[in-house]
């Protein structure tokens, strides 16, 4: 396969606390190929907007740093960037649709301006060509009357029209890359499919890699060649998407399928994984998902497992594959081969 888009490689990211450094991203690797869609799925807390942060260079410099790994795009390291090499990166290279349109649109500037900034930042258009960029860019994700458009105010859209702003904004500059955060949460069923569909005609035009995060595991059936499962800041489970959803490995992978509503369940309660995902740094020893999984030994409380390679292109964290792993192959929690 040809070289990767992105190659994340052993990435961890923590934030400053009262005692110390916790790490919210842990030993974390993902791969992106040109024109692929990656899923990356997990409960809320598990560390995947950390990780798409980490990407952007967008964390909090307060409290937050990038303590190991790399984060390589086109063969180049962004950690290695200065602020003023990683701006260019932005918007241009590398777009994000954030989680929440509301919050992530200026409440006081136009949906124009908005608009308007990357071609004019990146491609060096002037107001008046930047302006009917804008207007064509609103065309592509299907708002009517964009010529009107662009003089309101995102409060006077609805969500979905936001998101579709959102949408139009990152794709604005043809990046190579699409990392879409959460891009249907708080749309309604019939507004998450339309943002969907808009998503795959974009990627198709476009021809650009998209990283979807989200806990939606119908949406990366729907969208992903490729899923990486995360809990507790590292990656538990990477599969084709297929192979996941038809055999789930992990025992975090299979109580987040059993959740799944079906058809064939109506009318009966729906399972879910008891407990909570812990805090960051707060599980000293053992696998993260020990306290949760109803198939943990003894061992699984005294030792964090290793990625270990399950399948030619499936790769597992959990001790129940460590008889059957080909050749025995995996990563330690530093994400070395062991």
């Amino acid at each position: 396969m040809n070289k990767p888009l992105l190659e994340i490689q052993d990435l961890q990211t923590q934030f400053r606390g009262d005692k110390g450094l916790i790490p919210a991203v842990d030993g974390v690797d993902i791969t992106v190929h040109a024109g692929e869609t990656v899923g990356i799925v997990g409960e809320s807390g598990c560390g995947k907007s950390v990780t798409s942060l980490s990407i952007m260079r967008l964390l909090p410099k307060v409290n937050a740093q990038i303590t190991r790994g790399s984060i390589l795009f086109k063969g180049k390291d962004l950690l290695q960037l200065s602020e003023d090499e990683m701006r260019r990166v932005r918007g241009k290279e590398i777009a994000m649709v954030f989680q929440e349109p509301m919050t992530a649109l200026n409440p006081v500037k136009t949906i124009g301006n908005q608009l308007m900034e990357m071609p004019i930042l990146h491609l060096g258009y002037s107001a008046d060509a930047a302006r009917e960029h804008a207007v064509k860019m609103l065309g592509k994700v299907h708002i009517p009357r964009a010529d009107k458009l662009i003089h309101e105010y995102p409060h006077q859209l609805s969500g979905g029209m936001r998101q579709r702003v959102m949408i139009a904004m990152a794709l604005s500059c043809s990046p190579d890359l699409l990392i879409a955060d959460e891009p249907t949460t708080a749309l309604d069923v019939t507004v998450q499919a339309q943002i969907l569909d808009l998503m795959n005609e974009l990627q198709e035009r476009e021809h650009s890699s998209i990283v979807l995060i989200t806990h939606d595991l119908g949406v990366v059936a729907e969208m992903c060649q490729t899923v990486y499962v995360m809990y507790a800041g590292q990656v538990v489970e990477h599969a084709a998407i297929d192979d996941l959803i038809r055999e789930p490995a992990h025992p975090y992978t299979q109580g987040l399928m059993r959740s799944l509503p079906r058809e064939e369940d109506s009318g009966s309660r729906l399972s879910c994984i008891p407990g909570n995902v812990p805090l960051p740094g707060s599980v000293k020893l053992g696998c993260r998902f020990a306290e949760r999984c109803s198939q943990a030994m003894g061992r699984c409380t005294r030792e964090n497992p290793p990625l270990l390679r399950v399948a030619a292109d499936r790769m597992c964290r959990c001790w129940l594959y460590a008889e059957t792993s080909a050749a025995g192959e995996g990563k330690d929690s530093h994400g070395q081969v062991s």
